[in-house]
């Protein structure tokens, strides 16, 4: 739960710091108490009411304790003098140390990436080839309980790790990482453990033949490696170097994660511009020029890489199928000349792609709420889910090409047919010498080798429409139930399997009038089903051309994104805002909504106010903060140090724990801020790592230093954002979201008032808490 400064609220919430009791699936749940009135969080609730207080919790994400990032720079007395110290060489230091972790994260990523491909390759490869071997001795009941039992053994491992030792690993974790981009901190998506189970998992579930892709994953993977690149090292461990201080804090963070998630979609699809554009489109919610150079360059070391790895496995050295996964969708060999009939059949896949998309998303978000309620019964349920899927999806893959006839293998020469002891287009199955079964060709092979199947151009009679639309139909199925277990799961695969197999399916149905390659069709088709699921135009157009190595297909690509994006959005949100939403995280759009014109920064702002004096006793700090789950105070300076009160700052709960454990009192109330500042150094106010920082209990205040003073000007933000009281709501949540706040202070319009009358954090700009403070307003348009 955000465990947020809602000083506007006048809460009591229990010290979340701590860890939560742990719930029948080995989840944490977080509660807080409103006495003043009931607050809505977004996300799945339970809430228990009594007549003075409401309880509520979040259940949805079952994540770590969610709070608010710090993107502000926080220009306080200490952070100016660590600021105006620093001299050429520490520039130069910082400077180098940022493009040096992007060239390290690139490296890394691109490292796990190609570990990845070769891993499932080789692990799948022999899966394959051991079912294949049983078929061609006509052992089938024996093949059949094969290709069962290691998609379940590998799928139960995959299971285990993430029911067990990381559970925020499940999924693809591109929300997660749009989340915390956004300004939202659940830790837990980016420790060291969710990066081990998200690297090994994904291997175990791609291999155990589930429809999921490593894709997802692999953005996830990249931003876990920014992330632990980005602590500053750790004081806990004796890790820390002096220059690592300038990246304590989640300014910087939150620039190298965004590095990390372009290299993942550069190191799953080796399309290191497209990784760019997609940190652009759909990770960052803040965007500066100078990160667009850094995105670049990181995305560049993971192409070398990837292009080395591949260039090693050309010598045979990765195995007998390690070579499959690195190779492109190659469709640059087609016919791309098109006529009147083929832009009719493009904006036919272009709208069929916007109405499938819609209700895939649909159904995705049904299922994955009902799997979020069936997993709370414990981690066994959740491995026995993931083991019945895996048994069904062994079922289809091997039962389903029974249904499909023997096709006679075509006359080229050069063409393997059928392929037995390797990857290829035409597996033998149960067919005669001779023949190849075109079902068993996409389901008895890795989720790679079965789109290149599709995206394979020349090949005009090779699928039946008949097989093309039962591998589709199973696809959309598998893809809808297989998302939301507990396995790292991506869900770029099973859109582009099933989308260019209905763009196959089209093409061969406008065979009589198109001049177009069914192979470009199947392309096609899963770009109009990308767009229909993710929304994504600009940097899916370019990863699929880098995918594919086409760039003649860009209009009809760009065409079909455009289509397909425009008829879904008026269904549904895209399937990761979706996914949000289910997760009870808290993301803040880049548009106001409607409604929000309708109403002034003040009348979201109620409660009591809580806030400090300039000089503050140390017993009123205390108490305060074990009452109050604020994260942020409004420090006001009265008479005699001001004319008038004026609001002079903004101090944060964690500073104040580190004033406070270093004990800088005083016994009379003046101001001690120059021997504050001689006593305390930057780095002890910089972001905690991976390890906890200070936490109320850690405080050792004897009972005489409760009476005795602190002087919190050295420490307080002295440029806080203001919005006056009467600037419209949608005003507001544009300038909050731009600026990546997390406090947003609101001031009075007129004299003889209090200076500040509250503060807006992000949960005040959130649906819910809107429509339960004005349940009467009729908004324009409220989301689902």
């Amino acid at each position: 739960m955000e465990n947020e400064n809602h000083v506007n609220h006048g809460e009591v919430v229990n010290d979340i710091e701590n860890e939560a009791p742990l719930d029948g699936n080995g989840n944490r749940r977080y509660w807080s108490e409103f006495p003043e009135r009931n607050m809505s969080y977004t996300g799945p609730l339970l809430v228990k009411r009594t007549n003075t207080t409401s309880q509520i919790a979040i259940v949805g994400a079952n994540l770590s304790p969610i709070e608010s990032l710090d993107y502000e720079m926080f220009e306080n007395e200490i952070f100016k003098q660590d600021w105006r110290s620093r001299g050429k060489i520490q520039i130069f230091q910082y400077v180098i140390l940022k493009w040096g972790f992007a060239a390290l994260i690139g490296l890394g990523t691109g490292l796990l990436g190609f570990f990845s491909n070769i891993a499932v390759e080789n692990i799948a490869g022999f899966k394959l080839l051991l079912v294949s071997d049983l078929m061609y001795k006509q052992r089938y009941i024996l093949a059949f309980v094969a290709l069962a039992g290691c998609n379940i053994c590998l799928a139960a491992a995959a299971a285990s790790l993430c029911a067990f030792i990381a559970p925020a690993a499940a999924g693809s974790g591109i929300p997660e990482v749009k989340a915390y981009l956004n300004g939202i901190d659940a830790h837990s998506i980016l420790a060291p453990s969710t990066l081990f189970v998200k690297v090994f998992g994904s291997i175990l579930g791609v291999s155990a033949g589930f429809v999921v892709g490593k894709e997802g994953p692999m953005v996830h993977t990249g931003a876990c490696i920014a992330s632990l690149l980005g602590q500053g090292g750790s004081r806990k461990y004796h890790l820390t170097w002096n220059w690592l201080r300038y990246f304590k804090n989640d300014r910087d963070r939150r620039d190298m994660i965004t590095c990390g998630a372009a290299a993942g979609v550069a190191a799953a699809f080796r399309a290191p511009v497209g990784g760019v554009l997609f940190a652009l489109e759909e990770a960052a919610s803040w965007w500066r020029s100078a990160l667009l150079w850094r995105t670049f360059f990181t995305t560049a070391v993971v192409a070398i890489v990837l292009r080395a790895g591949i260039q090693y496995c050309a010598t045979g050295k990765c195995g007998l199928f390690g070579e499959g996964g690195l190779i492109m969708y190659d469709v640059s060999t087609a016919n791309v000349t098109y006529r009147g009939a083929d832009i009719l059949a493009v904006l036919l896949l272009g709208t069929l792609g916007g109405v499938l998309g819609s209700i895939y998303n649909y159904l995705v978000d049904k299922v994955v709420r009902t799997y979020s309620i069936l997993n709370e019964k414990g981690p066994g349920f959740k491995i026995l889910i993931v083991v019945t899927i895996a048994f069904l999806t062994s079922c289809c893959a091997y039962g389903l090409p029974w249904l499909a006839t023997c096709i006679p293998c075509p006359d080229d020469p050069s063409v393997s047919c059928p392929t037995v002891y390797e990857s290829g287009n035409y597996k033998n199955f149960h067919c005669p010498a001779g023949h190849y079964n075109d079902l068993a060709s996409l389901f008895l092979n890795t989720n790679d080798d079965a789109i290149r199947n599709l995206f394979s151009t020349r090949t005009f009679k090779e699928f039946h429409i008949s097989s093309l639309f039962i591998f589709f139909v199973t696809i959309y199925f598998l893809g809808v139930v297989t998302y939301g277990i507990a396995v790292p799961s991506g869900l770029f695969i099973p859109v582009i399997l099933a989308g260019a197999a209905y763009g196959r399916l089209v093409g061969r149905l406008f065979e009589s009038i198109s001049k177009l390659d069914t192979g470009l069709y199947a392309l096609l088709g899963a770009a109009s089903f990308l767009g229909g699921t993710m929304r994504m135009t600009v940097s899916l157009c370019v990863i699929l051309l880098e995918l594919t190595n086409d760039l003649l297909l860009l209009p009809l690509v760009m065409l079909v994104l455009l289509i397909s994006k425009s008829v879904a959005d008026s269904f549904n949100k895209g399937v990761y805002d979706q996914i949000l939403k289910i997760k009870g995280l808290p993301y803040m759009e880049a548009h106001a909504e409607p409604y929000m014109r309708n109403l002034v920064a003040r009348d979201v702002v109620t409660g009591p106010l809580v806030t400090f004096s300039g000089i503050e006793r140390v017993g009123n700090i205390l108490h305060i903060l074990r009452t109050t789950g604020h994260n942020g105070f409004p420090v006001i300076d009265e008479p005699p140090f001001s004319d008038a009160p004026e609001l002079c700052g903004l101090v944060l709960r964690s500073h104040l724990l580190v004033l406070l454990k270093g004990k800088n009192f005083s016994k009379d109330k003046v101001l001690t801020n120059q021997n504050i500042l001689q006593r305390l150094s930057a780095l002890d106010f910089a972001k905690a790592g991976s390890g906890k920082g200070i936490k109320l209990e850690d405080l050792d205040i004897e009972e005489e230093e409760m009476d005795m003073y602190v002087d919190l000007h050295p420490i307080s933000n002295a440029s806080p954002y203001t919005v006056v009281e009467t600037m419209s709501l949608a005003k507001a949540a544009i300038l909050f979201r731009q600026l990546g706040l997390r406090h947003m202070c609101v001031v009075p319009k007129s004299q003889h008032r209090p200076p500040v009358v509250g503060i807006l954090t992000r949960h005040d700009f959130m649906e819910e808490h809107v429509h339960e403070l004005y349940p009467n307003l009729k908004p324009h348009r409220w989301t689902e």
